[in-house]
């Protein structure tokens, strides 16, 4: 069975409806990659899955058990964590700080603060200083260890390139290898870079326009089958995928 399930999934912001009917599954220990344009719903859909934002109708279940309207200082507490778009550390706080309250909060586990800093070594001579003052790639790491303080058991990781230079994406995809090569946490991620998303992933599902358009197990597909749903076309037709 599934770790996670999400079953005709709706979300609203007002008036806009940013994610439809959506279906997708992950198991234990799997990757899965959510590619799309900007607006498609990669977004909205991680955040319903955290519980941080409401859905309209569907099903998020979690090792079995429906989530329903639970918070998400709760689904932290089951196992769920959401890396958000933009980090959202505590800029005022150390790396440290940002660290330990997270700790404070989640479940017991392989990680704490000890091994967080061994898979993230570029955090350590940064500890004491406040996460507003680090680059964007230290402060993605840190924002990353701090969501593995709570010991998830689902990973949500959104927009992990975004902003950064190329060095900075592939020093923090470098420390994330030590999560990934563990194979006990599932990874739901929002990325860009396809290339990359095709090299990392077990499954891609491609977003348009709030809903899944392609799926399928990343060895079996192409880049080119990933950039036509991408931008919602068949080859040669100029028509939407469904």
């Amino acid at each position: 069975m599934s770790l996670l399930q999400v079953e005709n999934l709706n979300a609203r912001h007002g008036l806009l409806q940013a994610v439809r009917d959506v279906s997708l599954e992950a198991a234990e220990g799997e990757i899965l990659a959510l590619v799309g344009a900007n607006g498609a719903g990669k977004t909205t859909l991680l955040r319903t899955i955290a519980g941080s934002h409401r859905a309209t109708s569907g099903r998020v279940s979690f090792d079995g058990t429906e989530l329903g309207a639970m918070r998400a200082n709760r689904r932290v507490h089951l196992g769920i964590a959401l890396v958000p778009e933009g980090r959202r550390l505590f800029g005022g706080m150390t790396v440290e700080e940002n660290l330990k309250v997270a700790g404070a909060g989640g479940r017991t586990g392989r990680w704490t603060l000890t091994t967080v800093i061994e898979a993230f070594p570029m955090l350590k001579p940064h500890l004491k200083r406040r996460s507003g003052e680090l680059s964007g790639g230290q402060q993605q790491a840190a924002a990353i260890g701090r969501a593995l303080m709570s010991n998830p058991r689902v990973l949500l990781l959104d927009e992990v390139s975004l902003g950064l230079s190329p060095v900075a994406v592939s020093a923090v995809y470098e420390s994330l290898q030590a999560v990934i090569a563990e194979g006990r946490t599932t990874i739901v991620l929002v990325e860009q870079d396809l290339a990359r998303v095709l090299r990392l992933a077990t499954r891609v599902a491609c977003m348009l326009e709030g809903r899944v358009v392609l799926e399928g197990k990343a060895s079996e597909l192409s880049r080119d089958q990933v950039t036509e749903a991408y931008f919602g076309l068949r080859r040669g037709e100029g028509a939407g995928v469904h």
